[in-house]
């Protein structure tokens, strides 16, 4: 049986998977596609949203950079899961503008569903 908290995270994801979509890039799986890795790390991301509801999107960016580096990522031009590289992983004050959009995005859904939590 799927949590209250997977479900979130599986529309956050198919949301975001959209959103890239509707900038050209095609390249995320579905929720039911994707990796065991990256579903788990969408989790972990709804998790700390819930646990810290007035974080700021710095917050949750750097509390997902942190999670990446401690599961052996690093920076990287481009994503390549074997290499273990990420663009994404800087400073929010770096990402590019969509990377932001789409960390909006994010929060305002988890925002939107945490009352399906309880």
């Amino acid at each position: 049986m799927i949590t209250v908290v997977e479900l979130i995270a599986k529309v956050c994801h198919e949301a975001i998977k959209a959103f890239y979509e509707a900038h050209g890039d095609f390249s995320l799986k579905t929720w039911d596609e994707a990796d065991a890795w990256q579903r788990l790390a969408t989790i972990r991301s709804v998790e700390y949203r819930l646990e810290n509801p007035d974080a700021s999107a710095s917050a949750q960016h750097e509390a997902w950079v942190a999670e990446k580096i401690a599961n052996g990522w690093k920076y990287g031009e481009t994503k390549d899961v074997e290499a273990g590289t990420h663009p994404c992983i800087m400073a929010y004050d770096q990402l590019p503008e969509i990377e932001k959009q789409k960390d909006a995005l994010f929060m305002g859904i988890v925002d939107a569903l945490k009352s399906s939590q309880t």
